[in-house]
């Protein structure tokens, strides 16, 4: 936790599933963030309620002392910062860069080369919990960074997460243990979705089985979180079947480096991959049991 208040000016780019919701904690918490999204119309009904919606990711640099950008990968995160009307090079020097996406660590690392070349401080900080745990300030983050950089943004750390874990002093150690929790919900959905349709297949209910298994020894949160979807027929994306398609790429990528076996994420990634190209990219993450034959799955009532 800080004890310094933060005084400056905060920005939120990337008003999604969890950057709006983030957002709002930083407004709960006091602040009057300045908001970008692609969508003009988020970031000007968000800014409707208190706060500045922003043209573009350059405009919002200007303005900030510490931004936080909520987009989905590497890529994107690399559009906001440097390409047309990029934040990096209106940012003032000494003003931080809070980087909220799954990466691979080592792009992470470059990035913080990068931005201190141009004098801002950079915050390697990943970010885990779910809308609702991010709408109510309540989330978790991984992040790693120079002191100076914590000295800056950590207030805004602590309005926006109920756990900020501080894993190291410079990039990199919260994009690793990001990819690493990572492995683990790709893996337990994906055992999760295999459980469920087994049982499908053997004629057991559904309802009886979720039951059961959430009061049990073989219950995991993801299998909570996850199946209810899957008995409420309700494949919505929350979190998308490609999401893990690329997190467990960049899991396995890094595994692949250092020559480390990942039998069981290889696996996992085979079966998100299997129900992406069968046409559910887009849908919930638990729409991976789609890719099970033989099954009858329960309809939406």
């Amino acid at each position: 936790m800080n004890s310094t208040p933060f005084t400056g000016t905060a920005g939120v780019i990337g008003l999604g599933a969890m950057g709006a919701g983030m957002a709002q904690s930083l407004r709960r918490a006091g602040h009057a963030p300045h908001v970008h999204d692609i969508r003009a119309d988020v970031a000007q009904a968000f800014a409707a309620q208190g706060g500045t919606a922003c043209a573009s990711p350059a405009t919002l640099g200007a303005a900030c002392d510490v931004v936080v950008s909520v987009v989905v990968n590497a890529a994107q995160t690399e559009a906001v910062l440097f390409g047309e009307d990029g934040c990096a090079a209106t940012m003032k020097p000494g003003s931080v860069f809070v980087m909220c996406s799954t990466v691979d660590p080592n792009w992470s690392v470059a990035l913080e080369a990068r931005l201190a070349a141009k004098g801002i401080l950079y915050i390697d900080a990943p970010i885990s919990g779910g809308a609702a745990k991010a709408a109510s300030g309540q989330m978790t983050m991984m992040t790693a960074g120079r002191p100076e950089a914590y000295a800056a943004a950590g207030p805004l750390l602590d309005a926006m997460a109920a756990k900020v874990y501080r894993l190291g002093d410079k990039a990199g150690a919260g994009s690793k243990v990001k990819i690493i929790n990572q492995l683990l919900a790709g893996v337990h959905i994906a055992a999760a979705a295999e459980a469920m349709a087994l049982g499908l297949r053997e004629g057991v209910d559904p309802a009886a089985l979720y039951e059961v298994i959430t009061h049990s020894a073989g219950n995991s949160w993801m299998f909570e979180n996850r199946m209810a979807h899957v008995l409420a027929g309700d494949y919505t994306p929350l979190s998308a079947v490609d999401i893990f398609v690329k997190d467990l790429g960049l899991v396995l990528d890094v595994a692949r480096a250092s020559k480390f076996p990942l039998p069981l994420s290889s696996t996992a990634h085979q079966m998100f991959m299997q129900a992406s190209t069968a046409g559910f990219a887009r849908e919930d993450d638990s729409a991976v049991i789609k890719i099970f034959p033989g099954i009858e799955l329960p309809a939406k009532p």
